[in-house]
């Protein structure tokens, strides 16, 4: 019923910058929560950052002042963008959403996520 389609990822060099997006789709009534998540290789997926459905934004430790999060509630769309890109940022970065979805005259909540978009910081 709801999808996630992450954009923007690729190739940078250390110090670059990328801007990350989320679109949410389906039949949506409610988006609550919205997360950007990553996964390195041979780690466990973690959280990068989150802002509520009313901006309330929270951080890693690893990218505070580097990345910012932001959403346009209008468009469905969440946005990650990450300055001072490091090697160590390298990862597939997941779009995550909790949202309330009609489904006939009813109204359900679950947990979706994207398929993942590569960034990889490399000279």
């Amino acid at each position: 019923q709801v999808q996630l389609v992450e954009s923007g990822g690729g190739l940078v060099q250390p110090g670059g910058s990328l801007r990350l997006s989320c679109v949410a789709s389906g039949n949506i009534f409610r988006i609550n929560t919205m997360g950007w998540y990553r996964q390195a290789p041979g780690k466990q997926r973690e959280l990068v950052a989150d802002i509520t459905s009313s901006d309330r934004t929270n951080y890693a430790d690893s990218v505070k002042g580097r990345f910012t999060i932001s959403r346009d509630n209008a468009k469905n769309t969440m946005y990650l963008q990450m300055n001072s890109l490091k090697p160590e940022d390298t990862a597939v970065y997941y779009c995550n959403a909790g949202v309330i979805y009609y489904k006939s005259i009813y109204r359900y909540t679950d947990d979706y996520w994207g398929q993942g978009t590569q960034v990889t910081v490399s000279s």
